[in-house]
C-alpha cells in the first residue's frame, strides 16, 4: 500500500482526467456529446468542457454537429533518413551533429546511417533508408560514381532527396558554392603572395578530389581562377593539379613525390579541396623542411587547420569555413518544405567565409573551437557500417521562417 501512494503522489489529476477524455474520443467510432463523455467518465461537467475545448483549441478534437465532438487523427511524425560522409572526418562529425540537434527541435525523426566515406556502402546505406520508409533523405557521400545508382533508388521509391556538398541527379542540392569558396581561397593566397613574397611565385598547387566529380572539384578551378586574376602575369605552365581525394594521407603521399622533383627556395601557392588535403600538404612539406616556402589554403575550417593557424608560423594561411553548424537547421527546414509543397530552389547555397590567423579568434574562439572537435550526441552512431541509429525528437514543428531559406507557396 505505502509503495502504491507514492506513484499515485505523482500523478496530476486533471492530466490524468484530459487523458480519460482523449483516449474516449479516439475508442469512439462517431461523435460524442459533453454529456456522452460525462457518464462515460465521471469527471465533471465544467472540466469536461474545458478539456473538450481545450482539445479542438490545440487540434487534437473538432466539433460536430449539434454540439458534438469527435477526435482529429494526430498527424504522422516526419520521419528523416541522413547517410552521412564519414563519422570519422572532422566536417563530416559537425555536419551531423549539427542536423542532429536541428531535427531534435523541429520534431522530425532522424534515422542516421554512416557512410565511412565508401562508394559501395552509401548504395547500401540509400536501400536501408528505403526500407526503413524515410518521408525524405539526404545525403552526403563523396562519389560522384556512385551519385546515380544513390539517386536512382531514392527515385524508385517516389522518396524525395537533399544532397549535400556532392551534386546527384533529380537531387535539391544544398552546400557550398563549389568555385566561390575556390576563389576565394585562391585569392588568399595571391593576396599572401604580394604581401610576404613581392608576387614572385614559382608554383602553384591545386590539390584536388577528382572522385567527387567535376562541381567539387571546381574548387581548384576557382582558386586558380583567383590567383590569376590578382596575378595576371603568372604563366600558365606554373598551375599544376594533384590529386589528394580529399583525404590527408593521399594528399601526403602526392605531394611528397611532386616535392622530389623540386629544388628548395622556390616559392610555392596550394590549393586544397578540403582541409584534410590541406594537412596531408602541410606533412610532406614539414617533413622535407620546406615549410617556409609554401603558404597553403584549405576548405571547411576543422579543429585541427584552426590550431596550426592559432601558431602563426603554420604554411596554413587560411581555410574557408563553410558554416558546418548552419546546415543542420536550413538542412531540416529544406526538407519539411519539400515535403509540404513548397517551391524550393533546385541549388541552396550556404553561406561561407575566409578565415585566416587574424580573423580567427573573432569567428572561433578557443573554447568554441575546441567544442567542434567534439562530436557530442553523434558518438552513438559510430557503429558498424550501415548499422541505423533512431535519434529521439518531440513534435513536428512548422516551417521556420528565419533560417535563410526562401520558400514560395
Amino acid at each position: 500500500m505505502p509503495k502504491t501512494k507514492t506513484r499515485r503522489s505523482y500523478l496530476i489529476p486533471i492530466l490524468s482526467k484530459a487523458l480519460d477524455v482523449l483516449e474516449l474520443l479516439e475508442r469512439s467510432k462517431g461523435t460524442l456529446s459533453l454529456e456522452d463523455v460525462y457518464k462515460e467518465t465521471h469527471i465533471p461537467r465544467t472540466s469536461v468542457f474545458r478539456i473538450l475545448k481545450t482539445f479542438v483549441q490545440r487540434g487534437y478534437a473538432a466539433n460536430a454537429e449539434h454540439g458534438r465532438y469527435e477526435s482529429v487523427p494526430r498527424q504522422r511524425r516526419l520521419r528523416f533518413g541522413i547517410a552521412v560522409q564519414s563519422l570519422e572526418m572532422p566536417f563530416s562529425v559537425a555536419v551531423t551533429e549539427s542536423v542532429t540537434q536541428a531535427a531534435a527541435a523541429a520534431g522530425v525523426e532522424l534515422l542516421l546511417l554512416d557512410n565511412h566515406y565508401d562508394a559501395d556502402i552509401a548504395i547500401l546505406n540509400a536501400e536501408k533508408l528505403v526500407a526503413n520508409r524515410v518521408d525524405l533523405a539526404i545525403e552526403f557521400q563523396f562519389s560522384d560514381r556512385a551519385a546515380p545508382r544513390v539517386a536512382g533508388i531514392f527515385k524508385k521509391a517516389n522518396i524525395p532527396l537533399v544532397a549535400v556538398d556532392v551534386p546527384h541527379p533529380n537531387a535539391t542540392y544544398f552546400g557550398v558554392d563549389n568555385p566561390d569558396v575556390g576563389y576565394d581561397a585562391g585569392s588568399l593566397l595571391a593576396q599572401h603572395a604580394l604581401r610576404k613574397w613581392n608576387g614572385r611565385i614559382d608554383r602553384v598547387l591545386g590539390v584536388g578530389y577528382s572522385e567527387a566529380g567535376t562541381y567539387v572539384d571546381s574548387r581548384i578551378t576557382g582558386a586558380f581562377d583567383g590567383i590569376s586574376d590578382r596575378l595576371p602575369n603568372l604563366p600558365a605552365d606554373r598551375f599544376t593539379r594533384l590529386e589528394g581525394r580529399g583525404m590527408r594521407q593521399s594528399s601526403q603521399l602526392a605531394v611528397a613525390d611532386f616535392l622530389r622533383g623540386q629544388r628548395k627556395g622556390q616559392h610555392i601557392l596550394v590549393a586544397a579541396a578540403t582541409d584534410a588535403s590541406a594537412l596531408g600538404v602541410l606533412d610532406a612539406v614539414r617533413h622535407a623542411g620546406r615549410e617556409q616556402d609554401f603558404a597553403i589554403a584549405g576548405q571547411e575550417c576543422i579543429p585541427e587547420v584552426l590550431d596550426e593557424m592559432r601558431n602563426h608560423k603554420s604554411a596554413i594561411i587560411g581555410s574557408v569555413s563553410h558554416e558546418a553548424g548552419s546546415y543542420g537547421p536550413r538542412l531540416i527546414q529544406l526538407g519539411i518544405a519539400l515535403l509540404r509543397g513548397y517551391s524550393v530552389p533546385p541549388y541552396n547555397y550556404v553561406h561561407h567565409q575566409v578565415i585566416t590567423p587574424e580573423t580567427l579568434e573573432a569567428a572561433y574562439p578557443g573554447e568554441q573551437a575546441a567544442e567542434l572537435g567534439d562530436p557530442g550526441p553523434v558518438q552513438i552512431a559510430r557503429r558498424e557500417p550501415g548499422t541505423p541509429a533512431w535519434l529521439p525528437t518531440a513534435p513536428v514543428s512548422e516551417v521556420p521562417s528565419t533560417l535563410g531559406l526562401s520558400v514560395a507557396p
